[in-house]
């Protein structure tokens, strides 16, 4: 199947290496700012194309590498080039495929295609990729041939339903996004201990690496320690009376105790946690 991409951003320069990179056919790349499409082909070895329609004339399998936002116009715009018998594929984390309204009407097929990792280098993130669990749904009728792209790839994919999407991409926003997030607050918390933000950042290092290698190899019940784990009241009680000048952190700290007190008594079946749950619920 040859494959096309419309978009030359960090996605589309990645999937589009990554395809050539396993002897995947790709006809090249359509961009709105013609320079990235141009960088784009000479970084796969492809050619770039000034229109839309000639790489779909051209293409089996097209990848919609544009915003979130961007998505439905660009269908609209396939959708006049009677894309019969074409895959068609997104790669958006919260959307899923039935964006490509009336893709049924027009004889194509469509997907969502989403590598769950953080795209970050344009020239680089394609070596990442194969280490990445990819995400589809879309079409049953083609579904099997965008698996079976993949497992060319060397690539691991999960199969989801439309109905979860937005769903899946909160559990990767809390794995990503938010995770700096509390990394932001525990650095801000250490900034005022008189630590420079260097200085913190060195020093939460290894706790947080630690803690995830930890999370990611044995689970969650098995990873936790700390004061929730122990439940022991005083301690948290002390770290609130701390953090009322921060209402926002200590609002976080409260309501990711409460999670943890959850995770604590799965570790902790028999254990009588109701005075630990009680301050944080009334705090």
């Amino acid at each position: 199947m040859e494959i096309g991409l419309i978009g030359a951003g960090k996605v589309g320069f990645s999937l589009g290496k990554l395809f050539v990179e396993n002897g995947i056919p790709v006809a090249g790349y359509f961009s709105r700012t013609p320079e990235s499409a141009a960088e784009a082909a000479k970084f796969t070895g492809t050619h770039h194309f000034n229109a839309i329609q000639p790489l779909v004339e051209a293409c089996d399998v097209l990848f919609l590498t544009v915003p979130d936002g961007a998505i439905g116009a660009v269908w609209d715009e396939i959708r006049k080039i009677s894309p019969a018998g074409k895959l068609i594929c997104h790669c958006s984390g919260s959307i899923s495929s039935a964006v490509f309204h009336g893709i049924d009407e027009c004889g194509a097929f469509g997907f969502s295609v989403h590598p769950l990792l953080a795209v970050s280098d344009r020239y680089g993130s394609y070596r990442e990729l194969p280490d990445a669990l990819f995400t589809i749904e879309g079409s049953k009728e083609r579904l099997p041939d965008i698996c079976a792209l993949l497992s060319a790839c060397k690539c691991r994919f999960q199969v989801i339903d439309a109905r979860d999407k937005v769903r899946y991409h909160a559990a990767a926003v809390m794995a990503s996004n938010l995770v700096v997030s509390l990394a932001d607050c525990a650095i801000a918390l250490l900034s005022e201990c008189g630590f420079s933000d260097e200085d913190a950042r060195a020093a939460l290092s290894p706790l947080m690496k630690g803690n995830l290698d930890a999370v990611l190899k044995n689970g969650p019940a098995a990873a936790l320690t700390g004061p929730i784990e122990r439940g022991d009241t005083g301690t948290v009680q002390k770290h609130l009376d701390a953090l009322t000048d921060t209402p926002r952190i200590r609002e976080v700290y409260r309501i990711l105790s409460l999670r943890a007190a959850d995770v604590a008594k799965a570790a902790h079946p028999g254990r009588d946690d109701s005075a630990l749950r009680e301050l944080l619920e009334r705090s």
